[in-house]
């Protein structure tokens, strides 16, 4: 089964890796996004699995977004993953308290990431 994975984030030298890691890792349909305004856009038309989230982004952080596409229709449920150097266990309780699935700490094993996301998808 492929996932269809929304990622949002403002590095486009970690967009690109991203993007080379889940084309390796295979059975992911990915649509990135480099800012919050734009993943609220693209979201309703592309219908993601799961949704990957840098946390801190300018315009609109990846709490920000979070709350936001909570009140799109179709995504109060829908899984989201946080990504970020901030990964102090207070922050990720945090995250995890606020309706995250999990957290991946950056920088990521690009090798792994695909399992990591599967892993947290498989956890709920």
């Amino acid at each position: 089964m492929t996932i269809r994975l929304l990622h949002v984030e403002d590095d486009l030298d970690i967009l690109e890796i991203a993007l080379m890691s889940f084309e390796m890792a295979g059975g992911f349909d990915v649509m990135q996004c480099d800012n919050g305004p734009e993943a609220l856009r693209q979201a309703p038309e592309f219908r993601p699995d799961v949704m990957v989230f840098d946390l801190m982004m300018p315009q609109m952080s990846g709490l920000q977004l979070l709350e936001a596409i909570r009140q799109v229709d179709g995504f109060a449920d829908t899984p989201v993953i946080f990504m970020t150097a901030r990964a102090q266990a207070h922050e990720s309780r945090d995250m995890i308290e606020r309706g995250a699935r999990g957290v991946i700490v950056k920088p990521f094993d690009p090798l792994t990431l695909g399992d990591q996301v599967r892993a947290l998808l498989a956890a709920s």
